[in-house]
């Protein structure tokens, strides 16, 4: 791989023992292995109020939006898993989308995602294992000039399907995500060659 991509990998929840953060971490860890710079962070460090244009224009920034919108413009691209929440994507997701996808002097509207290579992955509880939220973050991401690889994972029955250091349990399931990963990290750098 001559150009080495920068990716950045993080979970839409916000919950400590997420399962979703466990599995981006598996992902990154492929998205390594193939040659990438990977940052892995956590959106609780990142707290952002409910997107609205009135606060948008009539209060100060968030505090850390500025330190997320710069992580998210040097990125080539992400690796995003999704918990699913009521058949669709949470609501810390979608608003980290939302504050993301405005325009700043430094970036146009779609400018810190146009163009940029995501993979999806999912796991929860159900028997889907999260594949209705990935349907809609897709075609959100999409919408905003993402090129979403067309391979996913959606991990089912999430509670026994990790290891308690937080790995997969079934092989062929791990190397699917490791190779997520992967795909992001060699499709990113092939754009950017």
């Amino acid at each position: 791989m001559a150009y080495t991509p920068t990716i950045l990998a993080f979970a839409g929840s916000l919950r400590r023992d997420s399962y979703n953060k466990k599995l981006v971490k598996i992902a990154a860890e492929g998205a390594v292995a193939a040659g990438a710079n990977v940052e892995v962070i956590d959106l609780t460090e990142y707290p952002l109020p409910m997107f609205d244009e009135d606060v948008e224009k009539l209060t100060p920034r968030p505090r850390r939006l500025d330190d997320l919108h710069a992580k998210f413009h040097a990125a080539d691209g992400f690796l995003i898993a999704s918990p699913e929440y009521n058949s669709s994507i949470s609501a810390a997701l979608k608003n980290t989308i939302d504050w993301l996808s405005r325009k700043t002097p430094e970036v146009n509207a779609t400018g810190v995602f146009q163009g940029k290579v995501a993979g999806l992955l999912s796991t929860s509880t159900g028997a889907l294992g999260g594949l209705r939220a990935l349907v809609h973050l897709r075609s959100i991401l999409g919408n905003i000039g993402v090129i979403v690889l067309p391979q996913q994972v959606a991990v089912m029955k999430a509670g026994d399907a990790f290891t308690p250091e937080g790995t997969l349990k079934d092989d062929a399931q791990k190397a699917s995500v490791l190779k997520i990963g992967a795909a992001v990290a060699t499709t990113a750098a092939k754009l950017r060659s």
